[in-house]
Order: structure tokens, then C-alpha cells, then sequence
């Protein structure tokens, strides 16, 4: 019985460890309704473009990895990477709803 348990905690301490990794411990479901609200106007159409400040393709996000996301949206808030229309949406989500955007986004 001790040799089982000492295999289920070999198994879960490494899998908690990655269950909280930051930008990975995001709430998906709230993500979904926060990226289909601001997001998905962009980010959910294959060959979207934009035309401010440039015409260029939309980045496809869906499946990227959660911390690249969050990584990526506080490159644009604080101005590390340029685009104003990210730059503002950006600069008004909490940290919470970057996780759980990224999380949502990382599940597609």
C-alpha cells in the first residue's frame, strides 16, 4: 500500500507544479467570455486583417502556449511590442483576465 501511495505523489507533485505555472492557472471559462467579447472580433476569423496602423494578418492564437500569451499581452501593454489597438486592450485587462484569456486561448 505505502509503495502506491509513494507512486501517486511521484505522479502528482510535478503535475501540480505545471497545474501552477504562471499564465497556465487561468480560469478558461472565464476566458472564453472575456476573448469572445474583445478577442475573437480579430483572433477568431482564419486570414483576418487589420488595417490599422498597417494592413497586416491577425496572428492566429488558438493553441498557442499560455504563458507566450501572457507573456506577449504585457509586451503590448507596456509598449515592448508595438501595435496601439493591443496596446489598449491590453492596458485594460487585470492580470487575472490575461491568465484566463491565455488559458482559454491555449486550450483551442
Amino acid at each position: 500500500m505505502k509503495k502506491h501511495i509513494l507512486s501517486f505523489a511521484i505522479f502528482l507533485v510535478p503535475a501540480l507544479a505545471l497545474a501552477q505555472a504562471p499564465g497556465t492557472n487561468g480560469d478558461p471559462i472565464a476566458g472564453r467570455v472575456k476573448a469572445l467579447a474583445i478577442c475573437s472580433g480579430c483572433h477568431g476569423v482564419p486570414g483576418t486583417k487589420t488595417a490599422y496602423p498597417e494592413v497586416y494578418l491577425v496572428p492566429k492564437i488558438g493553441g498557442q502556449n499560455a504563458d507566450y500569451l501572457v507573456a506577449a499581452l504585457k509586451a503590448y501593454r507596456s509598449g515592448e511590442r508595438s501595435n496601439e489597438t493591443m496596446k489598449g486592450l491590453a492596458s485594460a485587462l487585470k492580470e487575472s483576465e490575461l491568465a484566463n484569456i491565455a488559458a482559454y486561448y491555449a486550450q483551442k
